[in-house]
């Protein structure tokens, strides 16, 4: 396993461009990264682990949504920085649309896949979901026609004024005791807080992680952590 491990010119980079194609048709399906780690892990399993960028961590495709890609084959450029996995796409779809491919759009025509495998999606959880969502909002809508991209086109100041606006009535609707109120209020607030990471690219995997290494932690010890990171921050800043 070393010897194919060591195939790949890691010094370039950490990081390398991976193709998921299709075994039986060539057909291209997406198009992820991987680093040493991944690499080993799918040669290991004989299914596709990747790195996210987004979420900053190791993943297996299909860990959320049951779409596994079973790795028939691996190719491997002429400069040793990339890679094209041959794979078995369970569930019939790479991307988390739904669709079997992720390049599902053509720019020149303006044409897209409509065929959408709603099975496919259904084991994602809300909030992948929401933020797939936002992020395509960002990108590709016209702001008079998304609430999400005309706050986004507005900026900072829009985006965290409802943020806040959203966090004061979730407070009153916990201080009236009105549960319906509460729920709809924290679901307002939470909504908000992903349009705020999404317009910063920040996963909310990347949140469920930060909340996973403090379990086992007091408030109290983590409070004073920050405290003494935030001090020797600014001895440095200072030295």
């Amino acid at each position: 396993m070393d010897k194919i491990l060591d195939s790949v010119d890691w010094e370039k980079s950490e990081l390398i461009p991976v193709i998921a194609q299709d075994y039986q048709t060539n057909e291209v399906l997406m198009l992820a990264y991987m680093n040493r780690e991944a690499m080993k892990l799918t040669l290991e399993k004989k299914t596709a682990h990747y790195f996210s960028r987004s979420r900053q961590r190791m993943w297996q495709k299909g860990e959320s949504s049951g779409n596994f890609q079973i790795v028939k084959d691996i190719l491997i450029d002429c400069d040793n920085d990339t890679l094209v996995l041959k794979i078995d796409q369970v569930g019939g779809a790479a991307c988390h649309t739904g669709r079997k491919s992720c390049f599902f759009t053509n720019l020149l025509s303006n044409e897209v896949d409509e065929d959408i495998n709603l099975e496919a999606t259904a084991n994602y959880s809300i909030s992948d979901k929401l933020y797939h969502t936002i992020q395509e909002r960002k990108l590709s809508c016209d702001p008079s026609a998304s609430y999400v991209a005309s706050l986004m086109h507005k900026g900072d100041n829009a985006i965290l004024k409802k943020v806040i606006e959203e966090a004061g009535e979730f407070c009153f609707a916990v201080k009236d005791n009105d549960e319906e109120e509460i729920i709809k209020e924290a679901a307002d607030l939470a909504f908000h807080v992903l349009v705020a990471l999404g317009d910063k690219g920040i996963n909310p995997d990347r949140i469920k992680q930060e909340l996973a290494r403090r379990e086992g932690t007091s408030g109290i010890d983590e409070k004073n952590s920050r405290k003494n990171d935030d001090a020797k921050r600014l001895k440095t800043e200072t030295d």
